[in-house]
C-alpha cells in the first residue's frame, strides 16, 4: 500500500488533536508515515503509533527553533524524497499552510488548502472543500505531482488504530535560504484555560448584540460550562470588546466545531464564511429576521441577556 506523509503538529512532544485527525484521513488513502520535527519529536511516537503511524521520521536541530519555517520545509522535503509518498497531509494552521505551499512549489505539485474531507479516488486522493464563503462544496483532486493537502481541524474523528510506529532518524541538509529569517524573541501567550479556538469541539461566540466588553463575561460563562472556546464577530472585535485573536470570520479564524453557538450575531457573510461548516449551529438573537437564522439547526428568538444565563445555569444543573 502507498505511504502518506503526515506533518506532525506538536508542542514539546505533545501531539495536537488535528494531527491525530490527519492520521485517520491518511489511513483512508494509504499507510501513514509521520514526520515529527523539533524539540520533543521523539516523545510524539507513542501517540502517533497508537493512531496509525506505521513509521515516524524524527529530526531535531537548532534551526527548527531559531529560524522561521524554511528549515522545516527542508526537513519535509527530505522526508518526501525518502518516502515517495502518494500524498502529503498538513493541518490547516498558519505554519502548516506555509510549509505545505513551499513544499508544493519545490516539488511541482498541486496544492489544496482547507479541505474538510479526504478520501481515496480514481486518479488519486479526492479532497472536499467548502468554498466561496461556504456557499458551495467542491470535490477536487490534484492533476500534477503528488497531492499536498491541508485539512481544517475537526474535519475527521480521532480513531485509535495501533500500528508499528517504527522510529527512523531523518537526515536533513539545510539550504542556504533556511537561515534567512531569524527568531529573535518569543513572548508566551497568557493561557485562558480554554481550548484553542480553531481546534475546539464547541465554540461560543458573541457579536454586536453583546453590547460591550464587560458583557462578554456572559459568553465566557456559557463557554466555560461547556468546556468551549470563546469566539467573537468582527463587529465585536473592531469595537475593542474582545481580542482580535478570537475573531471568527473571513478575515479572522475559520472554525468547524461539532457545536457552534452564536449569541448576538446577525450572520453577515463575513462571519458565516468562518463558521458555516460547523456540524451543529445554534443562534440566539432578538431579531427574528437576522440572516443567521437561515443556516442554523436551532434558533432562539430572544434577548441573549435573558437566554444565555438561563442556558448556562441549565447546563450546570444537568452536569450536577
Amino acid at each position: 500500500m502507498a505511504e502518506v506523509l503526515v506533518y506532525v503538529d506538536h508542542v514539546d512532544g505533545a501531539v495536537r488533536k488535528p494531527t491525530l485527525e490527519l492520521l485517520t484521513l491518511a489511513r483512508r488513502i494509504g499507510e501513514p508515515v509521520a514526520v515529527a520535527l523539533g524539540a520533543g519529536a521523539g516523545d510524539t511516537v507513542p501517540a502517533l503509533a497508537e493512531h496509525g503511524a506505521v513509521r515516524v521520521l524524527t529530526a531535531d536541530a537548532p534551526e527548527f527553533a531559531d529560524y522561521l519555517v524554511v528549515p522545516k520545509v527542508d526537513a519535509v522535503q527530505a522526508a518526501y524524497d525518502a518516502v515517495s509518498p502518494a500524498a502529503v497531509l498538513f493541518p490547516s494552521s498558519a505554519e502548516g499552510k506555509e510549509v505545505a505551499a513551499r513544499l508544493a512549489v519545490r516539488t511541482g505539485s498541486g496544492l489544496i488548502t482547507d479541505a474538510i474531507d479526504v478520501e481515496a479516488g480514481e486518479g488519486g486522493p479526492v479532497a472536499t472543500q467548502s468554498v466561496f464563503a461556504a456557499a458551495f462544496t467542491t470535490r477536487s483532486r490534484v492533476s500534477r505531482g503528488v497531492p499536498v493537502i491541508t485539512v481544517k481541524p475537526n474535519s475527521a474523528p480521532v480513531e485509535p488504530a495501533p500500528a508499528a510506529g517504527a522510529v527512523e532518524a531523518l537526515s536533513v541538509t539545510f539550504g542556504e535560504k533556511s537561515t534567512g529569517t531569524k527568531v529573535v524573541s518569543r513572548t508566551p501567550r497568557t493561557s485562558t484555560g480554554r481550548p484553542e479556538l480553531t481546534e475546539a469541539a464547541i465554540v461560543v461566540s458573541g457579536g454586536r448584540g453583546v453590547n460591550g466588553a464587560e458583557n462578554f463575561a456572559i459568553i465566557e460563562a456559557l463557554a466555560d460550562s461547556l468546556g468551549a472556546a470563546v469566539g467573537a464577530s468582527r463587529a465585536a472585535v473592531d469595537a475593542g470588546w474582545y481580542p482580535h485573536a478570537s475573531q471568527v470570520g473571513q478575515t479572522g479564524k475559520s472554525v468547524s466545531p461539532q457545536l457552534y453557538i452564536a449569541s448576538g450575531i446577525s450572520g453577515a457573510i463575513q462571519h458565516r464564511a468562518g463558521m458555516q461548516t460547523s456540524k451543529t449551529i445554534v443562534a440566539v438573537n432578538k431579531d427574528a429576521e437576522a440572516p443567521i437564522f437561515d443556516l442554523v439547526d436551532y434558533g432562539v428568538v430572544g434577548d441573549l441577556f435573558e437566554v444565555v444565563p438561563q442556558l448556562t445555569e441549565e447546563i450546570k444543573t444537568r452536569k450536577g
